[in-house]
């Protein structure tokens, strides 16, 4: 389907497993989109802390970009974010090791979770360039009724979430320059133009979920989630009409390569 329409690349996204039948099943994935595409997709990772042997692997087998995002660089306030067996500096290491075996390196932050200063997203901005990472994904932080912080919910500033969202994509892009930024869909759950305003504060990647719909309920990750029920065919026109509604274009049938990455390679 993917390579029907033309994208140039996919993004497979999902939970910090890493026993050998999820290493396994990635595997087969990887190299049955390779074949099925005569090696023409390119392949993206999102799948957690895992070992430098594992991403070898999936590396090997012929993914070539990696989105692990740090989520908060403030040490205490990631340890307020997550369980008690998740660490702060394995994470960070997990990014060295992406960086080791080849891939081009993907990270980001939440902007506007709780307890979070704009000292802590300075220092953010700060470890994206010291870290030299070739992408970014990034997005205003939304509460859920389902989770601890859903008291949140009820004081929660939509407007200011989306304005906060925005002012990182521009900094982002003047600090950083040439690297990948994604505009995501929390930005369109929180208008319904967000993900056209993040282009045009300076990201210039877009990612369409193409999940079946029937799956795409077990995968909420925040309230007012967009294209719920729009198939991948229904996509493919939405998105094409967004884009064009500002005057850019989809660069259709490329893997969308970070700039950096090549002027990382080459120094």
């Amino acid at each position: 389907m993917v390579y029907e329409q033309h994208y140039g690349s996919l993004v497979i996204q999902a939970g910090e497993r890493t026993d050998k039948a999820w290493i396994d099943l990635i595997s087969d994935l990887i190299r049955g989109i390779k074949q099925l595409s005569d090696g023409k997709l390119g392949i993206t990772l999102s799948l957690g802390e895992q070992s430098e042997e594992v991403y070898q692997r999936w590396f090997d087998d012929g993914a070539h970009r990696y989105l692990l995002r740090i989520e908060t660089t403030n040490p205490e306030l990631y340890k307020t974010l997550h369980p008690a067996d998740h660490s702060f500096e394995y994470r960070k290491n997990c990014l060295k090791l992406l960086r080791k075996v080849g891939y081009q390196v993907g990270t980001g932050v939440m902007v506007g979770l709780p307890g979070q200063t704009i000292e802590d997203i300075a220092n953010d901005i700060l470890f994206f360039y010291d870290e030299d990472v070739d992408m970014l994904g990034m997005g205003p932080y939304i509460p859920h009724h389902g989770t601890p912080l859903a008291h949140l919910e009820e004081g929660f500033d939509k407007d200011a979430a989306l304005k906060l969202g925005l002012k990182l994509i521009a900094t982002c892009r003047i600090a950083l320059k040439d690297v990948n930024i994604a505009t995501t869909t929390a930005l369109q759950a929180l208008h319904t133009e967000g993900r056209e305003l993040g282009l045009l504060a300076g990201a210039n990647v877009l990612m369409p979920n193409i999940t079946d719909t029937k799956y795409r309920e077990g995968y909420q990750l925040y309230e007012g989630k967009p294209c719920m029920d729009e198939n991948a065919n229904q996509c493919i026109g939405c998105l094409s009409r967004r884009i064009e509604s500002i005057g850019e274009t989809i660069g259709f049938d490329e893997w969308g390569d970070s700039k950096h990455y090549f002027k990382r390679k080459n120094t």
